[in-house]
């Protein structure tokens, strides 16, 4: 297991662009230091939605339709973006939000020591299929909600001054 991987800045980067993108609903496979994204925007209902979509869908390859891929080039890129996007660092932010509900998991996941190899993020919950610290395969299935604490703990360490 790759010790260099961050994945809390690297699944809140992927959550952006999926954000942006309008994917909530999704499969990630981690493979060396690629991520793969299989999933479909949410459809909306405006005629502006629809264009936005149709103008999408033009500067989209056919290929790109049926999965994304992240590499380690990519995630730096989106985590300049994010950066120079993110205002009041002491607001408490919206968990819900795709990017910080990634995030989260990414602080689980390392947490535990465990390496991320697939995740399914459904609208309520997500499947997680890691190797543990002894390279055993281990899967859980957990509600969004369940990781709301571990939010507000990380949140609360992140507003302290560290050199007390």
């Amino acid at each position: 297991m790759e010790t260099s991987k961050s994945y809390p800045q690297q699944l809140r980067s992927i959550g952006q662009s999926l954000e942006a993108q309008r994917i909530q609903i999704f499969e990630l496979t981690c493979h060396d230091d690629q991520f793969v994204v299989k999933g479909e925007p949410e459809k909306e209902a405006s005629m502006l939605a629809a264009l936005r979509h149709w103008q999408q869908r033009r500067r989209r390859s056919d290929g790109l339709n049926a999965s994304l891929t992240f590499t380690s080039q990519d995630i730096d890129q989106l985590e300049r973006q994010g950066r120079s996007q993110r205002a009041q660092p002491n607001r408490l932010p919206d968990f819900y939000s795709l990017p910080n509900t990634l995030r989260t998991v990414g602080h689980y996941l390392e947490l535990k020591g465990s390496e991320l190899l697939e995740m399914q993020k459904r609208q309520l919950s997500l499947t997680l299929l890691s190797r543990n610290k002894d390279g055993h395969p281990e899967i859980e299935e957990r509600s969004i909600a369940s990781f709301y604490n571990l939010f507000l703990r990380l949140h609360d360490k992140r507003g302290k001054p560290q050199n007390r």
